[in-house]
């Protein structure tokens, strides 16, 4: 028996759970906002402090949360660049989020290397405005003095378990974190120092990348710090989502990832080839259109919110009298029509209903997360259960869409910190490897996730069918834009 800890700290706050080491079970909690300000269009900014981070560590593990704690976990938001100078100082804030600065850098990045294909070959991804990697491009072209001082590239749960170690020479990561960078592969566990140099100008050193049981130190007072990882990955783990499970994220944008054994290469961009906090792999599928979409509808319907929407949806049945939503309205990425938008289909005099139009903005969300389903099913991930999650996924039009639209069992998991949870599960292993009572094969066996249950049962083949009417009207809208 003992306990550990598992520090989450996202885009705006840092979470911390203290866990049982054996059963997982979460004995306290802490949250602490980021003392960070708005960017001047109100969103997040792009620019951050690290030192916000630690500020709101602290604040979180106020009251003496962490008493009696062997080991700590940390995961933090993927994308975020510490630049710092050979002292270790920071050079600039770190460029973090979405940063839509950063298009043009990853356009000229895609070119100097040769074009997609020859990124997916390299690394498995495409670089993109957020990922670390185009960051550097983007550094190097408009802060160039900046650029020239850094000679240290962290990650933000890499630079927190530097500081939680007491700033050692040793620097860290793991294998999740490293391969949303845009210059590790996932394919063969290796940096690729060139694509740094392409990028930011120069080299630049880089954290070793540890295994996902290993210890990444022992803080002054002795404390076990773990591998660390990112928010994806650790979630990930802290569900306990394993081989056949996928796991389906209802934001503004949609993704879709799934445990598989082996890295993917995809020269179309769809997938981003991420590794996962066990050893094994995390392929990942976006949709620029989820929750959006709702919204959206719920604007146009005049309704208040999303639950609203759900309710009228509900008095609608399978496949909306015909009407067909593909929810393109951000362009998409799942098929790739960047410049697109949506389309509504089907319009008769019985179908011009409100709760059709309703019911028609659900299936075309949840088809378009099918879209990105298949794209994984087509390059061989079996996908036999479907974690969703979001808020969204507690609606009832979403809950009686979802089974069948997918074609598997859906799991709903109870809200959670599963990233927190993941990263106190993470530092379990790590405590228990060394002490000898863990395999760093095997991670500990935590209890699952409380979740509701769904199954397609006698719905599957109605939804089926409508899938192939959505599958119809977007190979008429867009002919051949969609190839898995």
């Amino acid at each position: 028996m003992g306990i550990v800890a598992g520090l989450d700290s996202s885009p705006d706050f840092t979470r911390i759970v203290v866990c049982d080491t054996d059963t997982g079970a979460v004995l306290r909690q802490g949250y602490a906002p980021h003392p960070v300000e708005t960017a001047p269009d109100g969103g997040r900014p792009s620019d951050v402090d690290p030192q916000a981070w630690l500020l709101s560590l602290g604040e979180a593990a106020g009251g003496g949360l962490l008493e009696g704690v062997q080991a700590i976990g940390v995961s933090a938001q993927q994308n975020a660049v510490v630049p710092l100078d050979a002292q270790g100082n920071t050079v600039r804030p770190a460029l973090v989020g979405g940063d839509k600065r950063a298009q043009v850098a990853a356009a000229d990045l895609v070119d100097a290397l040769g074009g997609r294909e020859a990124w997916a070959q390299a690394v498995g991804s495409v670089p993109g405005a957020a990922q670390p990697v185009t960051k550097l491009r983007w550094l190097a072209k408009n802060e160039p003095e900046n650029a020239l001082r850094t000679a240290v590239l962290l990650q933000a749960h890499d630079w927190l378990v530097w500081q939680l170690l007491g700033r050692p020479v040793r620097r860290t990561t793991d294998r999740g974190g490293a391969s949303g960078t845009g210059y590790w592969s996932a394919a063969t566990g290796g940096y690729r120092p060139d694509l740094v140099e392409l990028a930011l100008g120069h080299q630049a050193v880089l954290p070793e990348v540890i295994g996902p049981a290993d210890a990444a130190g022992t803080t002054p007072e002795g404390l076990l710090i773990s591998a660390g990882t990112g928010e994806t990955m650790a979630a990930a783990f802290g569900l306990g989502i394993g081989l056949g499970d996928a796991v389906v994220s209802l934001g503004a944008s949609g993704s879709v990832m799934a445990v598989h054994p082996e890295a993917l290469a995809d020269q179309s961009g769809m997938i981003t080839s991420l590794a996962d906090a066990t050893g094994m792999h995390l392929p990942v599928v976006t949709t620029l259109n989820a929750v959006r979409t709702l919204r959206g509808t719920a604007e146009l319907l005049g309704l208040p919110d999303l639950e609203s929407l759900s309710d009228l949806a509900m008095k609608s049945t399978p496949g909306a009298h015909g009407l067909v939503l593909l929810p393109y309205l951000e362009g998409e990425r799942t098929p790739n029509l960047p410049h697109t938008a949506g389309t509504l289909a089907g319009l008769r005099r019985e179908s011009m209903k409100p709760e059709h139009l309703a019911r028609a903005a659900f299936e075309g969300m949840l088809c378009g997360l099918a879209d990105a389903l298949d794209v994984l099913r087509g390059r061989g991930v079996d996908v036999r259960r479907i974690f969703l999650l979001g808020p969204a996924a507690e609606l009832p039009a979403v809950q009686a869409a979802a089974p069948s639209l997918f074609g598997a069992q859906v799991v709903v998991p109870q809200p959670a910190d599963y990233a927190a949870i993941g990263a106190a599960r993470q530092a379990a292993w790590a405590l228990g490897v060394s002490q000898g009572t863990l395999d760093p094969r095997d991670p500990p066996a935590w209890q699952g996730a409380a979740a509701q249950v769904l199954e397609p049962g006698e719905e599957l083949a109605v939804g089926q069918a409508v899938r192939q009417q959505f599958t119809a009207v977007r190979e008429q809208t867009h002919p051949g834009a969609f190839q898995v």
